[in-house]
């Protein structure tokens, strides 16, 4: 539901009734990973996507039928070997939906809201939800931010919210969303209800370093897929803003020294553009002890082997060494800064995602894999 927060924020600040269907697990090849949502006010407005196109139709009905009733439903959709023009997915998979009204009246509409409001600020936060179990349990709502405070509550025994409480911080720190099984009494017997945990968290980190042509068109390529990019350079003539006006941030210092502070995390995506030995050997000797998920460096075969030899010559293990991925990016024959972006970009997402980076056509790993992180996804 995060990913159409600012919608659905307006929506509740206009006063609208509105129902949202909620993705809550998927099977096989789904185009749509847990708590993305589509979401239909009352006078038929759409936002959102559950399915990529499969099955909105099907799921904009279930929407309308839900503010019509007041009730909350969960349906699954799946590929139907008798007519596979059925409601339903072609690429073989199922999906698990919740549909939900939120009327003006409706309990959790506060907790929403406040849910609503600090994915808009982007905000870390946790939304559990209730979407399998009593009746009078269902669309009750507890929100839980890092700090430890929580709103709402999801009603029923006095230890359910402390557990559900956990289980949504866990999954927070994590940054992944999922259906959490317990009983109504908190303990961890699955059968009695079933709750959505969706986490926001802050967008992943991507870390250009080396104001050059190529990292222009990589900032464009990282804003593109979702992250917060910085690019970072020690000569101020060739960082500024005019000449990267896609990156969230551009830094002049230098890159080691910039690194220290940067405050990187495990979803963090170094680019090493520099190819100077002067900037990229303290550089890479810190960020190949840093738990990011990506370290790459751009340079031809013969500079690759000069920087591994200076790396090694500084202390840097084989060990460490085998993490970094250089020269970066796929194999695409790329020429252009935009080309050579793309390759990087599809390095990057290939190394995220658990791909092989060779072509689907002569290939027969799973197109929509089930693994793997949601971008500021949320992720999913």
């Amino acid at each position: 539901m995060f990913d159409v927060a600012g919608e659905l924020l307006g929506w509740i600040e206009e006063g609208r009734d509105f129902a949202v269907a909620t993705v809550l697990a998927v099977g096989g090849s789904a185009p749509r990973g847990p708590g993305a949502a589509l979401a239909v006010d009352s006078a038929g407005t759409v936002v959102g996507s559950v399915s990529g196109g499969c099955v909105e139709g099907a799921v904009y009905d279930l929407c309308l039928e839900a503010l019509r009733t007041g009730e909350s439903v969960t349906e699954r959709f799946g590929y139907s070997d008798e007519d596979a023009f059925a409601v339903g997915l072609t690429c073989g998979g199922t999906i698990d939906m919740l549909i939900t009204p939120v009327g003006v009246r409706a309990p959790a509409r506060t907790v929403l809201a406040t849910a609503l409001r600090a994915a808009a600020r982007r905000e870390p936060a946790a939304l559990a939800r209730v979407v399998r179990g009593p009746a009078e349990l269902l669309g009750r709502a507890l929100l839980v931010r890092p700090d430890g405070t929580e709103e709402g509550g999801l009603g029923g025994h006095r230890d359910l919210d402390r557990t559900a409480a956990a289980e949504a911080r866990a999954l927070l720190e994590a940054g992944r969303t999922g259906t959490v099984a317990l009983s109504a009494d908190g303990s961890h017997c699955p059968g009695g209800l079933t709750l959505l945990v969706e986490s926001n968290v802050p967008p992943p980190r991507m870390i250009v370093f080396g104001a050059v042509d190529f990292a222009a068109a990589l900032a464009r390529a990282g804003k593109f897929l979702g992250y917060h990019v910085t690019v970072c350079d020690a000569r101020p003539v060739f960082a500024t803003r005019a000449r990267f006006p896609e990156a969230d941030e551009v830094v002049v210092d230098w890159p080691h020294r910039y690194l220290r502070r940067a405050g990187t995390d495990a979803r963090t995506v170094l680019c090493v553009l520099t190819h100077d030995a002067k900037f990229d050997v303290p550089l890479l000797k810190a960020a190949l002890r840093l738990p990011v998920a990506f370290v790459g460096a751009m340079g031809s075969r013969r500079t690759h082997e000069d920087r591994n030899r200076r790396l090694r010559a500084e202390g840097v293990t084989e060990g460490e060494l085998a993490r970094l991925r250089s020269p970066i990016g796929l194999d695409l024959g790329a020429r252009t800064p935009e080309e050579t972006a793309l390759s990087i970009a599809a390095e990057i997402v290939a190394a995220r995602r658990g791909g092989t980076g060779v072509p689907l056509t002569v290939s027969d790993t799973p197109i929509h894999r089930d693994g793997g992180e949601h971008p500021g996804a949320a992720v999913a």
